[in-house]
């Protein structure tokens, strides 16, 4: 698989608002450069993130926080080049003959530094525990809708072990497999099955992308700082490994 032998759309796949720039913003910037039109599909509005200290912090816990996170993903996509955006559960990502519905953040709970798990209390919408049946087919019916050359995602363990990450990863896998569309799980590290990209020439990109994501973390030189004020280094190389269909 070569990046520019993609085809001329990729779907990314993400939970929350601020994945999509986390994780794949060089990518997409990277694709966007080439003149490959990226859609993305977000699950939940992030509902349950934690607000990082400061002017924001009195977001946590509230509605506002939602319709926040909502326009942090509008400036965020836009500042790298994001053509669609589309969520979960809402036209044409809901499988034909269903209401809309909304996809709540499940949110997580730290089992070890780097490893996340099920939060003890879940919300009975919660995306993690919804059928893994209907989340597929709204995601397939989203692929069906826009017919990408490529829908991205998570790997099986969802990174760091998120369940909305995991429960995306499960969703568009069986989505993809079910439409007969390519799927390409994300990479944190070079692998002999996968391709490995190093994409530094798009830090100030991905940088600028990941300060509209101000309620969830701040941006210390080449650092993302997180709410709970872990550090890590902004991410500008990623894996893709092409998974059988």
């Amino acid at each position: 698989m070569s990046l520019l032998g993609l085809g001329a759309s990729v779907l990314f796949v993400h939970a929350h608002p601020d994945d999509e720039t986390i994780s794949t913003g060089a990518l997409i910037a990277e694709l966007v450069a080439h003149g490959i039109r990226v859609s993305l599909l977000t699950a939940s509005r992030g509902e349950r993130g934690e607000v990082v200290p400061g002017p924001l912090s009195g977001l946590e816990g509230t509605a506002a926080l939602t319709t926040a996170r909502e326009q942090e993903l509008q400036r965020a996509t836009a500042a790298l080049g994001v053509a669609d955006r589309f969520w979960l559960g809402e036209p044409p990502a809901r499988a034909a003959g269903l209401a809309p519905r909304r996809y709540r953040d499940s949110g997580m709970t730290w089992i070890r530094p780097g490893l996340a798990g099920p939060a003890r209390d879940v919300d009975g919408d919660a995306l993690a525990i919804a059928p893994l049946a209907e989340v597929a087919a709204d995601v397939a019916a989203l692929i069906l809708a826009q017919r990408p050359a490529l829908v991205v995602s998570y790997d099986s363990g969802g990174g760091y072990g998120h369940p909305d990450h995991v429960r995306m990863h499960d969703a568009a896998l069986a989505a993809c497999r079910a439409v007969g569309t390519p799927f390409a799980e994300i990479l944190y590290e070079p692998a002999a099955d996968g391709e490995w990209f190093v994409l530094d020439r798009h830090l100030s990109t991905v940088t600028a992308a990941l300060r509209c994501h101000a309620s969830q973390l701040t941006v210390d030189g080449s650092h993302i700082v997180h709410s709970g004020g872990q550090r890590e280094p902004i991410t500008t190389s990623i894996g893709l490994r092409l998974l059988p269909r």
